[in-house]
């Protein structure tokens, strides 16, 4: 068996959570259990790269991470969501988007769902950097909602790059360059078009007041690349995809092992006195 090709692995064999009978869910240890929710998207990668990119780059870290974790890990998989907020891909073919009030509900009906079946911990896992906003906003919605403990990661955030990216890259490598493209190639070499593989590079304003990663102006994909691209596909490696793959699969196996053992009452120092004091002072 080759880990890390779809479907395959402990991710899905044994820690699928559709895959069990509802007596089997029903013995899951839920004051345990960690429920992952992929979030991913289905929208276009420019015109060598496959629209399922960021849902399958979800799964291919899953697969991943799940090999890497204890068999007695209480942590379960969802089926990723492959139509994710896509509206700033709208105009290119092959982007099938959800609003973001559809893409709210969904999140919440399927939150509310787990809650009913017990599980007190929810992990949003997203791989679409559209969805962001919305599932940070979407967290505490659902913990205010449900009750559970609801946590939020995005594997892109993990450095997989470090040492294998240039350095314009890691500035402006944003959506279907380097990375995504090795990462895809290490995962389904037959679905990339090397020879059809852009390179573009937005000029994007080197301005205290204007950051692009501090999110100071919208935009649309229009608004920075013709090609639909922001990166160097061209740089592009099976191997470098590798490379993020497995350290990827390493460092969130050991994230997801720390959300699960993660309590929200730990979070409150020492208990207040009503002079609003605690033992070690002021609060």
């Amino acid at each position: 068996m080759k880990v890390g090709s779809r479907y395959d692995g402990k991710a899905w064999n044994d820690k699928f959570l559709p895959g069990l009978s509802k007596v089997k869910v029903a013995q899951i240890p839920k004051d345990e259990a960690l429920v992952v929710l992929p979030v991913g998207a289905t929208e276009q990668h420019g015109p060598h790269m496959p629209v399922f990119t960021d849902t399958l780059i979800a799964e291919a870290f899953l697969t991943r991470a799940f090999e890497e974790l204890p068999d007695h890990a209480q942590v379960w998989l969802l089926p990723p969501l492959a139509f994710g907020k896509s509206t700033e891909h709208g105009s290119h073919p092959g982007t099938i988007t959800l609003s973001a009030t559809t893409l709210m509900q969904v999140l919440l009906d399927i939150a509310r769902s787990l809650a009913r079946s017990g599980f007190q911990k929810l992990l949003l896992l997203n791989t679409h950097g559209g969805n962001t906003d919305l599932l940070n906003m979407m967290a505490r919605e659902i913990r205010i909602d449900t009750g559970m403990a609801v946590f939020r990661l995005d594997p892109g955030s993990l450095g997989l790059g470090e040492g294998l990216i240039s350095s314009a890259e890691k500035q402006v490598g944003i959506h279907a360059g380097d990375v995504e493209t090795s990462i895809v190639l290490a995962v389904k070499r037959e679905w990339v078009d090397m020879s059809l593989a852009p390179c573009e590079l937005p000029r994007f304003p080197e301005s205290r007041y204007l950051q692009f990663r501090g999110k100071a102006f919208a935009w649309v994909m229009d608004d920075l690349s013709e090609s639909g691209i922001s990166g160097d596909a061209t740089q592009a490696t099976a191997e470098k995809g590798e490379a993020m793959l497995a350290l990827g699969g390493k460092l969130l196996a050991e994230a997801l092992l720390e959300i699960s053992r993660f309590e929200m009452s730990s979070l409150k120092a020492a208990e207040a006195d009503p002079a609003g004091l605690t033992t070690s002072g002021v609060i």
